[in-house]
């Protein structure tokens, strides 16, 4: 806190501000205008960039900021005049700011180095008992008429200064102050009645302000008010949320009750994030509207997004997986009683108001799955999903018997896990990578046609590279056998097929070229070893 002494203000040059101020009956200040603070120190800046050692200029001050009022200057003595503490006491007969005095104080190099000070005087000198003096940066001053009885009876922390000196202390200097503006504004407030009304017109962020103050001084009924509005108020965007929730910790952390406004960022109650998230993924999986289903599903994947990034999270990233995989295991029955439907010789006979429900709902349970594997790729926990999708052989066999318009989206699914594998986002087993080229490549082939065409998300580039890379994962065998038969379909289908031309070019290179320069160059490298170990 800062360094609170008895000393003795003299008259000095000063520069005289009108400050519009609202009364209250006592005959003191409600609160100052915040812009009267901001202008007076903006017009202080300049003063830092004068020498010390030379004169203060008539009109370095206000020469830039207001250069009307310095050409008239010479004709209002007035703004420039230095006036006595008995002369300004005597000549107001309203409440009001006055022309204050800056004191001469002991030598302080910060204040001393300034050529002038600007000073502003709050409340009624003639029915006050004692003075505040604030001083804070670049030589701002401000001189506080105040009541010894106020401040007593709502800070402690001035309570226990006065009752430190002399019972007829008539002056209270303050060094350093931080937040002048404000550090006003909250004794001001020690005269408000209805401090409510006065704060339900600030910002959050004057009032955490205010919150600081009132906390310094011990000002309680103050600090009550500030966390009622707080606990009231929208905070908005993140950064103000971080700044509420910060300066409320630091008051619980000095043992003032905040519980009410952390109830908004936490909760005690006991529910579990497993059975939560699970009430989202339900709800997300089941929705029937386009629109809200496919922007919901973008935000929980987000936010998720953001859960996998912070450290904290990994204690319950077990248990949403459990989560994740239980409801794509229900997709994948629901998927499968689907098809099986689809597939039924008497199903193409039937009415199209019929079969569009079904083909609705199979495009919607390719959806999820969808979904939910990319959320389990970004979570590095997909592996498990490509060996249940590789052992969908009752649902790749069905694949054939549905026109392509019903079951494309379900190609969709194998694509992102053979761009996963590309890209290194899952690690399946080689058997794993291999069960899932024999399922559902061939399926994915007879496909690629529409997918070009038929699917804005499809990245015919990403998908074929995903697909040659998952290929060359396997041993030089497999996959001999895998592009032989990718060749065929490929000089049959043209454009309709995944090019795969890269992954053949390696493989041939592989198979063809690299054994002959290994068994060329086996013989050379054994001799210049044994050489170089005999000259040695």
């Amino acid at each position: 806190m800062a360094e609170i002494r008895l000393t003795k203000v003299e008259q000095g040059q000063t520069k005289i501000r009108n400050v519009p101020i609202a009364v209250t009956p006592e005959g003191f200040w409600c609160c100052p205008s915040p812009v009267v603070f901001q202008k007076t120190i903006k017009a202080q800046n300049p003063l830092n960039k004068t020498k010390p050692s030379s004169p203060p200029p008539k009109t370095s001050v206000q020469k830039k900021r207001t250069p009307i009022n310095e050409r008239k200057a010479p004709s209002t003595p007035l703004r420039s005049s230095v006036v006595s503490d008995d002369q300004r006491n005597c000549g107001s007969d309203t409440p009001g700011v006055s022309a204050s005095i800056v004191s001469e104080r002991t030598p302080r190099p910060k204040i001393e180095s300034l050529p002038r000070k600007v000073a502003i005087e709050f409340g009624e000198p003639g029915t006050s008992d004692m003075k505040v003096v604030l001083l804070g940066k670049q030589g701002f001053c401000v001189k506080l008429s105040v009541h010894k009885n106020v401040l007593v009876e709502n800070s402690s922390f001035f309570a226990d200064k006065l009752s430190e000196e002399e019972s007829n202390l008539s002056c209270l200097e303050i060094d350093d102050c931080e937040d002048v503006e404000i550090y006003v504004e909250t004794v001001g407030l020690m005269y408000c009645k209805e401090m409510k009304q006065r704060l339900i017109k600030q910002s959050v962020s004057r009032v955490l302000r205010i919150l600081k103050v009132a906390e310094l001084i011990s000002f309680n009924t103050c600090i009550q008010s500030c966390l009622k509005y707080l606990e009231a108020v929208p905070w908005i965007g993140e950064e103000e949320e971080e700044k509420v929730v910060s300066s409320v910790i630091r008051l619980q952390n000095e043992g003032i009750g905040v519980t009410p406004v952390l109830k908004r960022v936490s909760s005690n109650v006991a529910n579990p994030p497993k059975d939560t998230i699970s009430h989202i993924m339900e709800l997300v999986l089941k929705s029937n509207e386009e629109k809200g289903r496919r922007e919901m599903k973008s935000v929980v994947l987000k936010l998720l997004r953001e859960n996998n990034s912070l450290s904290s999270y990994t204690d319950s990233s077990d248990i949403c997986n459990e989560t994740i995989y239980s409801s794509c295991r229900s997709c994948l029955n629901s998927l499968l009683s689907l098809f099986k439907q689809a597939a039924e010789p008497e199903f193409a006979d039937k009415p199209l108001d019929n079969k569009e429900p079904v083909v609705k709902q199979i495009a919607l349970e390719a959806d999820n799955l969808s979904w939910l594997l990319e959320i389990l790729a970004d979570r590095q926990a997909a592996d498990e999903f490509a060996l249940i999708w590789s052992n969908q052989q009752e649902l790749a066999a069905l694949h054939s018997k549905l026109p392509i318009v019903s079951r494309y989206h379900v190609s969709c699914i194998t694509s992102r896990l053979f761009v996963g594998i590309g890209r290194g986002e899952l690690l399946p087993s080689k058997d794993t990578r291999h069960l899932l080229l024999q399922t559902w490549l061939q399926p994915l082939i007879n496909d690629y046609s529409w997918l070009q065409h038929g699917c804005r998300s499809f990245d015919r580039k990403v998908v074929e590279e995903g697909i040659g890379r998952t290929i060359l994962t396997l041993p030089l065998e497999n996959q001999r056998s895998i592009l032989l038969a990718w060749l065929g379909t490929f000089l049959k289908a043209g454009d309709n097929c995944p090019n795969l031309q890269r992954a053949f070019e390696v493989w041939w290179r592989r198979t063809f070229i690299r054994p002959y320069m290994e068994t060329q160059g086996s013989p050379q490298q054994p001799d210049s070893s044994m050489t170089s170990g005999q000259d040695t």
